[in-house]
């Protein structure tokens, strides 16, 4: 109940950070994309850094819900951060959410069920062999390069979409690296195992490798591109990781029907909800001030 208590708490920071962190991407011009310059027009917005504060304090949740529990558990509740973040900012505008915000917040919740259900995730090791992480690393550096270079040769929503999930395989890989550094923390370990742990560093490393690639994926395109790709990708590559380097285990043989009906429902949701005129009004930049003649 833990890990799922703060995998929730995780996802309720991160949806806020993205909208506050799309609202500040829409005022960067289109020749910042994917410069490091991109960054110093972001970081002199306190939009932005409101975002990457809820980044901070996701990040710790995250930590305790990894240290606690299956990342195949953890990592797939945060496709809840859509719905959970778009309702938060109707009630704190005072917008009443339309019928379709509803239906999406239902595919996504009933979705998530079905697919926790079905897959019933087992707990397998806490931390992963050092050899084991040679060709998770070079496997992932190699799928993140591809989706880079396809991603620099399209624009708009297409670009966007590629981003979103080569940010997805980031926040996954730094999820992974994530709970094998918490593991450090054991009775045999403590703190110092833990800051003398390259796996701590790496997660960093990666996880601002992801925070880029996604502020550049909310640049090139709509949130109804970005977001699906970023939440499914997120929690199918962080099961693939689950099964391969912590050896969990899922449910196969007939139960990947409703393992991908709920998928199903949870992308549909995600399109739903991305779509929604709530979304509209949350994302959308502010006025612009008046003009004085």
């Amino acid at each position: 109940m833990i890990s799922v208590l703060f995998a929730v708490l995780t996802a309720l920071s991160n949806g806020s950070a993205s909208v506050l962190q799309r609202r500040a991407a829409m005022r960067v011009p289109d020749s910042e994309a994917l410069h490091l310059s991109l960054i110093g027009h972001l970081v002199r917005q306190k939009v932005w850094l409101a975002g990457i504060a809820l980044v901070i304090v996701a990040a710790v949740c995250q930590a305790v819900a990894l240290a606690t529990g299956p990342i195949s558990v953890v990592q797939p509740i945060f496709v809840i951060e859509l719905p959970a973040t778009l309702l938060l900012a109707g009630w704190m505008m005072r917008v009443r959410a339309p019928r379709t915000v509803w239906y999406g917040v239902a595919a996504v919740t009933v979705g998530l069920a079905i697919g926790l259900a079905s897959a019933a995730p087992v707990d397998g090791t806490d931390s992963v062999r050092g050899a084991d992480w040679v060709p998770t690393l070079l496997l992932t550096g190699a799928f993140e390069a591809v989706l880079i270079v396809a991603a620099l040769r399209v624009r708009g929503n297409a670009r966007a979409a590629l981003l979103g999930l080569a940010a997805a395989c980031g926040y996954a890989l730094t999820a992974a690296l994530m709970k094998d550094a918490m593991s450090r923390l054991g009775p045999d370990g403590g703190a110092v195992a833990l800051l003398t742990s390259w796996q701590l560093y790496a997660t960093a490393a990666a996880g601002v490798g992801a925070l880029f690639l996604l502020q550049n994926a909310l640049h090139a395109g709509s949130l109804v591109a970005v977001q699906p790709m970023l939440t499914l990708g997120d929690a199918l590559i962080s099961i693939l990781y689950g099964v391969t380097l912590f050896e969990e285990e899922l449910r196969t043989g007939w139960w990947l029907l409703p393992e991908l009906a709920g998928l199903g429902l949870i992308a549909t949701g995600c399109v739903v909800l991305a779509r929604s005129p709530l979304a509209a009004d949350t994302l959308a930049p502010p006025p612009p001030p008046p003009r004085v003649s």
